[in-house]
């Protein structure tokens, strides 16, 4: 008789997958802190339902949070620190690869192999506070029940842990860093809104004066003329080092940091695809950092992460850190109201428009993303939508 009466269905692991999401990227899941000691915590990425753990050996993982036996969240299990067990029927798997270990139904006339049975396991790795997770290709990471009856979900796959152990997959993104000593520290806040919403907001650079109007920051009355420069670079594209606003306040503290006669403050920003933006100021040995993520949680929710990073006032930490983190807060919910008025809006489905130049910076993410996603699905290089450096002229 076999093992298996009726041999399942294996559907591709995203029943909710959008064929314009970004997949082959490390997206953040959560914060490191939310994980302690054998603590099970949850999460979804790209519409993926995640259990995040760590295990006794400190290293993190990412399983999906479903049982490949009948569905059920396996955050609802016991973890012991080595292995999850299902709430359900007591399954029992490695949370790094997700590979089976048990079934306790099991009898010694049974020949199924449990070792080749797998729950589905994503590459996990902490970095500045957050558990990163990599979310392949729908279908193409080990999320089949292998032998006896199971067969992979797609022929050929493949397969994101081992490609994990072997060092062949991107390396994780981080908050640049220029000395060894420096204070680090985090932000983050939900939108209602579509990830392409979040990020041609997060680069959108004429809702300054309006958007975040404070006097410790800005107003409308300070809204000039600019010119900026921006070139390709892989993936992404560049605004060259400049010097920041003049009616940028916080950028005037750089100035007080200990800078010599002659020190000039400086800033530059990239965008990396999928939704990367990194921002470093220097002031002579001075400098400041942050590494602003959009994670696409639904279709119409994504979260905003930001980290950042100083070596300025390190003296006063104790004092300046509460202080940052008051205005920082401040700042993104800012964003965070402007995204919620903004999705009452876009229940209507209203035609759309961007412009020269202030929103060539979000035409350039759709093209870039359009690009990755014809290279994807044609297997060509990417043909990035810059040809050269560019200068950009708009107020605000």
């Amino acid at each position: 008789m076999p093992d298996l009466l009726i041999q399942p269905e294996l559907k591709p692991i995203e029943a909710a997958a959008k064929a314009d999401w970004l997949y082959g990227f490390w997206y953040p899941a959560l914060l490191s802190d939310r994980v302690r000691g054998p603590k099970l915590a949850t999460a979804t990425l790209l519409g993926i339902p995640l259990v995040l753990g760590r295990k006794c050996s400190g290293e993190p993982f990412a399983m999906r949070d479903s049982c490949p036996h009948r569905g059920i969240p396996l955050s609802f299990g016991h973890f012991d620190g080595e292995r999850l067990q299902c709430s359900y029927h007591g399954w029992c798997f490695e949370p790094r690869s997700g590979q089976c270990q048990e079934i306790p139904s099991l009898t010694l006339q049974d020949k199924l192999k449990v070792e080749r049975i797998y729950a589905a396991a994503f590459p996990c790795e902490e970095r500045d506070g957050f558990f990163w997770v990599f979310i392949p290709e729908p279908g193409s990471e080990r999320s089949a029940l292998k032998g006896h009856g199971f067969s992979r979900a797609e022929e050929g796959i493949q397969d994101s842990a081992a490609l994990a152990a072997e060092g062949g997959l991107p390396p994780v993104p981080r908050v640049p860093t220029f000395s060894e000593k420096y204070v680090l520290t985090h932000l983050a806040a939900d939108l209602p809104c579509s990830v392409d919403h979040g990020i041609i907001g997060l680069m959108d650079p004429a809702h300054g004066p309006f958007v975040h109007q404070a006097w410790w920051w800005r107003s409308r009355h300070s809204i000039h003329e600019k010119e900026k420069h921006f070139e390709p670079i892989p993936n992404g594209f560049r605004m060259s080092a400049h010097t920041p606003s003049a009616n940028s306040a916080p950028y005037k503290l750089m100035r007080l940091s200990g800078a010599k006669a002659g020190d000039k403050v400086e800033t530059t920003i990239d965008f990396v695809l999928p939704n990367l933006r990194f921002e470093t100021v220097h002031c002579g040995e001075g400098w400041f950092s942050t590494l602003t993520t959009v994670a696409p949680i639904t279709a119409n929710h994504c979260r905003i992460d930001v980290r950042a990073a100083w070596n300025i006032f390190r003296w006063a930490t104790p004092l300046v850190l509460p202080i940052g983190r008051f205005f920082g807060k401040k700042f993104i919910r800012q964003d965070q109201q402007t995204m919620e008025r903004q999705a009452i809006g876009l229940q209507h489905n209203p035609n759309l428009m961007l412009i020269d130049d202030a929103d060539r910076p979000a035409k350039w993410y759709f093209a870039l993303k359009q690009a990755w996603l014809d290279s994807r699905r044609t297997g060509e290089p990417m043909k990035h939508p810059m040809s050269g450096p560019v200068s950009l002229h708009w107020r605000s």
